[in-house]
């Protein structure tokens, strides 16, 4: 395709064109230049294609696809070769349904586990969100299909998201919620990115040149095309000239003359619209050149692949006395509507139609001692005392129970955020009445995103599931009986009750702003910051097996920021059945002066041992596992200090610790002034090189003038007096007599270099 012959050739209506879908789900052609139209569908755990006879609106049935696990899901197996498989996976499909975009994966970050779409998104974490999307998009693109990475940026919440504003200071921003998108779209080279509806401090993000030209492509190199969210886009000149190429949906009369008068007005100029043209047309040709005609893909066997997906996914929070895996022959009670009808995909644009649903009752049919009560109504807040009471029966009767809960539907889904974390109230007394029954109780949960579990301290096996795709019930029921063992690992924090959540404060904002107060504080950095007790923390997770963590090696004791640190440690599995571990490593600052989160996750692996295996991981460091992000210096700085490196099987259960002195080679800029203190510049370099001679002069002068004694000043009198000078403003040193005023401006010009 010869995309500058092509424009050239454009009228300036079809260029406008170009600009805007054709309608619904496909990109406008120029059929007479042979550029063609190009179909698109939501994403990003299976293909919502609409048919062709679908409205506009595409709330008929999309066509039959596989529902594999959805993010928050596969976030836990911390598996980038999983990720790589759904990426393969979902790419073969969308040759064979002929689409060329797939919209997702979404790798907004959970600032709070009230968000409706959280189960859409990855992680608490960037790196692991970071990691795990870079590695789907790579498989994907691959596969000749572009992705269509979302939702950028700061898009958080669904309260009011087609206008709040996300009020956010920009290191937050750099080291929590770009953070996220940053591999995705400067590795994994993600070929279009899509805009969120929000606006970020005060911008329409469809409309932010900072987001979309600055960022995007000025720090991350992105050479592809930015859609708006569909009907976020507003003003499509201001859109284009901030770096937003394509409105969607298409379909508008007004939005072709939108464009057109704004060039013909001078505020959009035709070099504009041939740059935004440039960018979707190369995006075009990636898809046309890469066309698989032909292709076909087998829903039997991606179901299969779905199902062995969630089973490594799913995360055992507990196992008290080794209740799980349960004996084949031993009488079993599935006891819950979710056992017989799993909720396993969220409400959406997500909703896939999928080829075939396999409930964990399904999955145990050929298993005789396998009873099943309701246990509630997943449609009602309310205890139905006739199914109830059924449950508690089947409890007593079994020699283990085993109670599907989760949230239904109605508690959570893209459009809406929760108000609280709790489960419905009439699974929560289904949990209490049957365990009251049966000691033998395991609790198995569907849900998007962490719920409180006030009966957690009663209940000996609980396995979290969460919205595992359309064979979920297949992975519970081989996950429970010991044919897969459990190797996932919480994505994110669930707390004890929701008013110990970081954003509980300020979530979900105020007459159309949302501000984001806890920093850089999100999820576990809050948390283990503040030491505060969690349910079950970042990175937790059980197994049917053991592993010991020995011989933490680091490459070296000192290093520069230019350096690279290699990590190495030893893995045994010291139990007696096969297993997965994922291994995390987290970087501490031990000493330094920047406000840092006590620890954060900047490595982790996932690798499987034979009983009584061993293996060595080795994990490469480099500048950014130190650094923050400076704004003054517009940049990622390291701080000169001391670091842990921690490794662990979470972020609370810490096995392995050493230590590492980092060199800064750039030293951050720092503008002194009369009111700077003292101990704020004796904390820089230049500081001490400049103010630390005039202060030995004065120390050296105050002993003498007290003829090397304290007892004009009292016991410890120097010292205190040492302590009030570090604390006082340069100015106080004019203000004792002990330097001249224009010698404070001499020192103030040196300090300033």
């Amino acid at each position: 395709m010869d995309i500058q012959a092509l424009i050239k050739a454009m009228t300036l209506e079809e260029k406008a064109g170009m600009c805007s879908g054709a309608d619904f789900w496909h990109l406008r052609g120029v059929p007479r230049l042979g550029i063609p139209s190009i179909t698109v569908t939501d994403g990003p755990h299976g293909l919502r294609k609409q048919p062709n006879e679908a409205d506009h609106a595409g709330v008929h049935k999309s066509v039959v696809s596989v529902c594999f696990p959805t993010a928050a899901a596969l976030a836990c197996s911390f598996d980038r070769d999983l990720l790589r498989q759904v990426g393969a996976t979902l790419g073969k499909q969308c040759q064979a349904e002929e689409v060329g975009i797939l919209l997702g994966p979404g790798a907004n970050i959970k600032r709070t586990p009230l968000c409706g779409r959280n189960f859409e998104y990855f992680s608490e974490d960037p790196l692991l969100s970071s990691e795990l999307a870079s590695a789907y998009i790579g498989a994907l693109q691959n596969e000749g299909i572009a992705c269509s990475i979302k939702h950028f940026a700061a898009n958080n919440q669904e309260t009011e998201r087609m206008v709040s504003d996300s009020v956010v200071d920009e290191r937050t921003l750099h080291e929590i919620y770009l953070a996220s998108f940053e591999g995705p779209v400067a590795k994994a080279k993600a070929k279009t990115v899509m805009s969120s509806y929000n606006k970020v401090n005060g911008v329409f993000a469809a409309e932010n040149r900072w987001l979309l030209t600055g960022i995007l492509r000025d720090h991350w190199g992105f050479d592809g095309f930015v859609m708006s969210d569909w009907g976020g886009a507003k003003s499509m000149a201001s859109g284009i000239k901030a770096g937003l190429e394509l409105k969607m949906p298409g379909g508008s009369p007004h939005n072709i003359p939108e464009i057109v008068d704004a060039v013909q007005a001078g505020q959009l100029t035709v070099a504009e619209l041939d740059r935004a043209v440039e960018r979707i047309l190369k995006v075009i040709d990636f898809v046309v050149s890469n066309r698989q005609e032909g292709a076909v893909f087998d829903r039997e066997a991606d179901h299969c692949l779905a199902r062995d997906m969630a089973a490594e996914c799913a995360v055992l929070l507990k196992n008290q006395g080794g209740l799980l895996p349960l004996d084949k022959k031993a009488k079993v009670a599935f006891i819950g509507a979710f056992a017989s009808a799993p909720r396993y995909q969220g409400s959406g644009s997500s909703f896939i139609n999928a080829h075939r649903v396999e409930s964990a009752l399904e999955a145990a049919q050929g298993m005789p001692n396998i009873t099943y009560a309701k246990g509630y109504d997943p449609a009602s807040e309310e205890t139905d005392a006739t199914l109830l009471q059924e449950a508690v029966q089947a409890a007593r009767s079994a020699e283990v129970a085993v109670v599907f809960v989760g949230l239904p539907n109605h508690c959570e889904s893209e459009g809406f955020d929760r108000k609280h974390i709790e489960l419905p109230a009439c699974q929560n007394a289904l949990i209490e009445a049957v365990r009251a029954a049966q000691p033998n109780t395991v609790v198995a949960l569907h849900n998007g995103s962490a719920v409180a579990m006030p009966w957690a301290g009663d209940i000996p096996a609980i396995l979290e599931m969460y919205l595992g795709g359309e064979a979920v019930g297949g992975a519970a029921v081989r996950l429970l009986f010991g044919d897969a063992s459990p190797s996932g690992k919480l994505a994110e924090t669930f707390p004890r009750k929701l008013p110990d959540t970081p954003a509980y404060l300020n979530f979900p904002g105020y007459a159309g702003q949302v501000e984001y107060r806890e920093g850089v504080y999100v999820g576990y950095r809050y948390y283990d910051t503040k030491q505060m007790d969690v349910l079950f923390p970042f990175g937790h997770g059980l197994s049917y097996t053991q592993f010991e963590y020995r011989n933490l090696r680091l490459d070296k004791a000192q290093m520069q920021d230019t350096d690279t640190l290699q990590v190495t440690v030893d893995i045994q599995n010291t139990g007696k059945a096969p297993g997965k571990e994922i291994v995390q490593l987290y970087v501490a600052p031990i000493t330094g002066e920047v406000p840092r989160p006590a620890h954060e996750l900047k490595g982790f692996e996932k690798i499987a041992l034979q009983p009584g295996e061993t293996k060595q991981i080795t994990f490469t460091l480099c500048k950014r596992a130190f650094a923050y992000y400076n704004t003054t210096l517009q940049d990622w700085h390291v701080e000169t200090a001391r670091y842990a490196i921690q490794v662990g099987a979470s972020s609370r259960d810490i096995r392995l610790t050493a230590q590492i002195d980092v060199q800064s080679t750039v030293e951050a800029p720092v503008s002194f002034g009369k009111y700077s203190t003292i101990d704020q510049i004796l904390k820089t370099a230049r500081g001490q090189a400049v103010l630390g001679p005039t202060l030995q002069q004065m120390e050296a002068g105050a002993r003498e003038r007290l003829g090397n004694t304290e007892s004009a000043l009292g016991e410890g009198g120097l010292d205190i007096m040492r302590v009030f000078m570090m604390q006082s403003p340069l100015i106080s040193l004019v203000e004792f007599g002990l330097v001249q005023p224009e010698q404070l401006q001499q020192l103030l010009g040196a300090l300033n270099g």
